[in-house]
């Protein structure tokens, strides 16, 4: 049990808690939420023991086992695999010991750490740690290579498989998706339903918190308000709460109404097909949605530019690539004003590099691509929040794009994304990164595209800015391209779904649910068809199965031979550890040493046996993939 008793937090001259009160059971788990700022991270980093408290008490059990994703990213030359087992520290202990036992000739403690390491798994860590980084969408090919030679979005994903691989009894993740697509979230949210001790998940998506935890934490007004259920239950909650107060039922009709007549604008225009009639639904529980959020800061409209054609981009048999072997071939799409397209894909597949194409960074090396005139293109990826000027203001950063305008009119439009008072003239510098991200989602929508580009727009942003920028999206006018892992973002604002994979573009013909189906067993079919197979003649391709077969076969009569000296050394081990768990085997010291000496040469070649037993499964497997 986690216990807060009259708990107050300063950070500097910002009071975030007063006298809060809160318990958490074992094996619950937990979603924060609350605006950015609020005290969240500030929450995880006092369970953590970083801060500490400058009221009240707090309370955790002893011996607790916590893990978190640290946010430092390393950069030495320690194998991505080996980093991840790091996070098992039970399992780095005993390899440390092991290897001071033998060192030392120490028989005795050297077979008691062998039993203690296979009494936690220890033979199967390295296979668990592979399991992970293949969740988080690390290629096998990736698991030996150095961390220094990963990007800073993979070091953290590495960071986060790692925490995943600690024994905790306390798990704290603090918007751990930000650095995953949706295939990585989809595979993480299944394992964060098997695990088995507490989850605090810090998190601003929706669909993630409503399949993960039975708790939401709202952080408010200096204090915690804890919720039975997922991110569902808390609104309605939360939303009766509010109905109480004239005020906000009055603007919560009006939000009603609002999301009402969008909704009768497309329910008779959606076809039967499964992604516009779940289209319809999502939008129709926005209804129950909205008065949670009356009392949002942030309210805003994206207008579209007037000046526009009948037709923004138009792609007929395009390639595009980085090098001269092309990422996507024989693309042919049309964005219409009014489109609204939703990008799927595995990891790699081309999502990010076909926006890019959108937006005009890359120029197609084959076929045709006719821009539209009067094209305003808005165009948002996560590097451009690097891109700010830090000494600069956001009315500043705003009146570099229109100098024309008022600073009252440049003021207000600010105040729509939570920029108000003294925070529109401060330096960006010290803002957080949702700040951030939403002063470039602000500078983007003043410039009134009419085709908008959103690359992951949703990363940093918090719950009340997700559901603003969900509103605003569903009212524009324009055209709409989004890549994202907000499943709720993507369901209630696009009307078509494309899918990117194999080196193609074209219509996926089905739901956010069917994707994942799709995404199974497309994983499936890579394990056992190579890529370049897929491309061949029939008569080719039966050329290289009897090929494979033959290269198979001997692989496969060497497994047969290792399995069975693994199962007879295993057996022989157990035989000599049940001697040595006798008491009477003692009485003949002799006897005891020649033991023990077995068991030390019995467990190296099971160690040996093992690595011949995994390089030949590897060695089948990469035949089948």
């Amino acid at each position: 049990m986690i216990t807060l008793r009259n708990c107050s937090l300063q950070r500097g001259t910002k009071l975030l808690f007063n006298q809060v009160n809160l318990t958490l059971h074992a094996g619950q788990k937990v979603g924060f939420i609350g605006a950015n700022g609020c005290g969240k991270s500030s929450l995880l980093a006092l369970l953590r023991g970083e801060l500490h408290q400058d009221g009240g008490e707090v309370k955790l059990p002893s011996q607790l086992t916590i893990a978190y994703v640290a946010q430092t990213i390393p950069a030495f030359s320690k194998q991505a695999i080996e980093y991840v087992l790091d996070g098992d520290q039970p399992l780095r202990q005993i390899e440390e010991h092991l290897a001071a036992a033998q060192q030392a000739g120490d028989g005795m403690r050297e077979a008691r750490l062998h039993a203690q390491y296979e009494a936690i798994d220890g033979y199967t860590a390295r296979t668990r740690a592979a399991q992970l980084m293949h969740g988080l969408a690390f290629a096998t090919s990736e698991h030996e290579k150095p961390v220094n030679e990963f990007s800073g979005g993979w070091r953290m994903r590495l960071n986060l498989a790692q925490a995943l691989m600690c024994r905790s009894d306390l798990l704290l993740l603090d918007e751990p998706t930000n650095h995953l697509d949706l295939d990585a979230v989809l595979w993480f949210e299944q394992w964060l339903k098997r695990y088995q001790g507490t989850l605090l998940l810090i998190s601003h998506d929706r669909d993630f918190l409503d399949n993960v935890v039975d708790s939401i934490a709202h952080i408010d007004q200096k204090t915690i308000t804890l919720y039975s259920g997922n991110v569902s239950a808390y609104e309605r909650q939360r939303a009766a709460k509010l109905a109480l107060q004239q005020a906000a039922y009055q603007k919560q009709q009006r939000e009603i109404t609002h999301l009402q007549s969008f909704i009768n604008r497309f329910r008779y225009k959606a076809t039967k097909a499964k992604q516009a009639q779940s289209r319809v639904k999502a939008l129709a529980r926005m209804e129950s949605i909205a008065p949670a959020h009356v009392d949002s800061p942030f309210h805003f409209s994206i207008q579209s530019s007037n000046e526009t054609s009948n037709q923004l981009i138009d792609l007929d048999k395009v390639s595009i690539g980085y090098t001269e072997t092309p990422v996507l071939e024989k693309i042919t799409l049309r964005i219409m004003p009014g489109s609204r397209l939703g990008l799927l894909g595995p990891n790699g597949a081309g999502k990010s590099t076909l926006i890019k194409l959108f937006a005009g960074l890359l120029k197609p090396k084959q076929g045709e691509s006719t821009l539209g005139e009067g094209l305003q293109i808005g165009y948002f990826a996560q590097h451009q929040l690097e891109q700010l000027c830090d000494e600069e203001s956001p009315l500043q950063h705003l009146q570099h794009i229109d100098t024309q305008a008022t600073e009252q009119s440049l003021r207000q439009f600010l105040g729509g994304f939570g920029f108000i008072g003294d925070m529109a003239l401060a330096p960006v510098a010290p803002f957080s990164g949702g700040e951030k991200a939403r002063l470039a989602l602000a500078l983007l929508i003043w410039q009134r595209p009419n085709v908008l580009l959103l690359d992951e727009p949703t990363n940093h942003l918090d719950l009340e800015m997700r559901h603003a920028l969900t509103l605003a999206l569903m009212d524009y006018s324009g055209a709409l391209v989004i890549v994202s892992h907000d499943r709720h973002l993507l369901r209630t604002t696009t009307d078509q779904l494309l899918l990117v994979a194999n080196g193609r573009v074209k219509t996926f013909e089905g739901d956010l649910a069917d994707y994942r189906q799709w995404l199974f067993e497309h994983r499936a079919e890579q394990r056992q068809t190579s890529p370049q197979i897929q491309t061949i003649t029939r008569s080719e391709r039966k050329r290289l199965d009897a090929q494979q077969r033959e290269q198979r076969r001997p692989l496969q009569n060497r497994l047969k031979k290792v399995e069975k000296e693994l199962d007879k050394l295993t057996a022989e081990k157990a035989v000599l550890e049940k001697l040595l768990a006798d008491p009477n085997t003692y009485d003949n010291n002799a006897q005891v040493k020649e033991y023990i000496q077995q068991q030390t040469t019995l467990t190296k070649q099971l160690q040996q046996t093992e690595e011949k037993w995994l390089e030949i499964t590897e060695a089948l497997e990469n035949l089948a993939s």
